[in-house]
């Protein structure tokens, strides 16, 4: 095929596989920057529902893909979750599970003992965090 035989998705096509190459370019020249490998450290917060299906669904890409992590719940305690009983009973290996709380404060109605809960979630979460 000649040029004048290109149509406009032909131009199209090339323009954009022109395009294309320029970004890739750019993302390994910063890619081949990178030194070493960090951790990450990923807090979900606030009202509502939806922390705990994007937590585990971060939890579950990275045993997926053989990376070690950990989940530490500061309100759940002792209840008996699928999440929990998914991932101790078959991925111990690659995840830490530690539920810290002892219920919701509203259940509890024990300011001392849900300050020193949540003081105890906070030193597991600093323990793990500083552990390679």
């Amino acid at each position: 095929m000649t040029e004048t035989d290109a149509t406009p998705k032909d131009a199209e096509l090339a323009r954009h596989a022109t395009k294309m190459a320029k970004k890739k370019a750019a993302r390994d020249k910063i890619m081949a920057g990178k030194a070493g490998e960090k951790g990450l450290i990923i807090v979900h917060t606030g009202a509502g529902k939806g922390k705990s299906s994007s937590g585990f669904g971060m939890i579950l890409r990275s045993v997926a893909h053989g990376m070690p992590c950990a989940v530490v719940q500061f309100i759940k305690g002792a209840w008996d979750t699928g999440e929990r009983r998914l991932l101790t009973t078959h991925f111990a290996d690659l995840c830490q599970f530690h539920a810290m709380g002892e219920g919701f404060t509203w259940e509890t109605q024990d300011k001392a003992r849900d300050i020193a809960a949540a003081q105890a979630g906070w030193e597991k979460a600093k323990e793990l965090i500083r552990d390679p």
